[in-house]
């Protein structure tokens, strides 16, 4: 199992950089950034330093959207960045949260983002797409340019478009009961669709906190990891206005924001977000890896064996630098 490490941009962008530099020393697989550009710096001119300063490590947007940035420019930016250095991007992309939202606008549609998936890879790869009506090729993309796009989304209908589309399947929230229902269901909507199910990546992204494992910490790990709770919960509730309590979607994933009452975007990702206050522990616990590396190691095995290919550790809390040392020093070694 891969380990990635997903940062916000926050000033200074060259703080970001150093840090993804050290989860490569440490063995971490991938660096991934938020792409909300009005919250936080412009993720693909830090990502460019990322790439410049390592070797190895994989990057990209978690996630970018086909609403605040053009597909042509999605895939000419990654396009680029794999011409410099080697094949070294993933285009993590969705229907846009926080990056839409805090403009007051509201997410693209789903067909819309399938439209978008098709066309950024086959741009990025150098192949001719058709674009609302305009036939578009990028001349100057190499030969064996690679370009892998993972969908990530809830829903029963993001979940089918993933399968019948993507190269990958991104989940935010690391439930083993969620993750085996999501992926069974990307996988079967591959399978339907002619494709091979087993050839999607599956990466599974949440908090990580690595503590002592006693009460005091493991509390103080819950209330810096409830923001994420909030976070999933804006996509949840898009799911509950579209499906109501049909059973279409896990009562595992909805009952939980029935107390939620709106969300402020300025605290949006941050351990100090007021608007999380619904999140119940239980839901951190199920949501999160909270723990000593053992822990951590546990629930990573379980993810493993329902299909897991990456886990990306969501860190956005006060033992960010702590938690990213502890991973590589116990946990990513026992996994490999």
């Amino acid at each position: 199992m891969d380990i990635g490490l997903v940062l916000q941009t926050d000033p200074p962008g060259s703080a970001v950089v150093d840090l993804m530099v050290r989860a490569e020393e440490l063995g971490f697989s991938h660096g991934w950034t938020f792409d909300s550009h009005v919250l936080w710096q412009e993720p693909y001119v830090i990502l460019s330093q990322v790439l410049a300063r390592t070797s190895r490590l994989v990057v990209g947007p978690m996630v970018t959207n086909p609403a605040t940035r053009d597909w042509t420019v999605i895939a000419s930016v990654h396009a680029t960045l794999n011409e410099m250095h080697g094949n070294r991007t993933v285009c993590g992309i969705g229907r846009g949260d926080s990056a839409v939202r805090v403009q007051g606008r509201k997410p693209t549609t789903l067909a819309r983002l399938a439209g978008a998936v098709q066309a950024i890879r086959e741009l990025a790869e150098g192949r001719p797409v058709d674009v609302e009506g305009t036939s578009i090729q990028i001349p100057w993309v190499p030969s064996g340019a690679r370009l892998p796009v993972w969908v990530a989304g809830y829903g029963p209908k993001a979940l089918e478009l993933t399968g019948r589309y993507a190269d990958g399947f991104i989940l935010q929230l690391a439930d083993p009961y969620l993750v085996e229902w999501t992926v069974k269901s990307v996988r079967a909507a591959a399978e339907a669709a002619g494709r091979d199910p087993d050839a999607l990546t599956i990466c599974v992204a949440a908090p990580a906190y690595v503590g002592d494992g006693s009460a005091e910490s493991t509390a103080h790990a819950r209330d810096q990891c409830r923001w994420f709770g909030g976070m999933v919960g804006n996509h949840v509730a898009d799911l509950v206005t579209r499906y109501g309590e049909s059973g279409a979607v896990p009562a595992e994933l909805t009952s939980y924001i029935k107390d939620r009452e709106g969300y402020d975007y300025s605290h949006h990702g941050k351990a100090d977000n007021p608007s999380t206050t619904f999140v119940p522990d239980e839901v951190v616990d199920r949501f999160c890896l909270l723990g000593p590396p053992s822990a951590q190691l546990e629930r990573l095995a379980e993810l493993r064996g329902l299909g897991v290919d990456q886990f990306a550790i969501y860190a956005m809390h006060d033992a960010r630098e702590a938690t990213i040392e502890a991973y590589g020093r116990s946990v990513i070694p026992a996994l490999t």
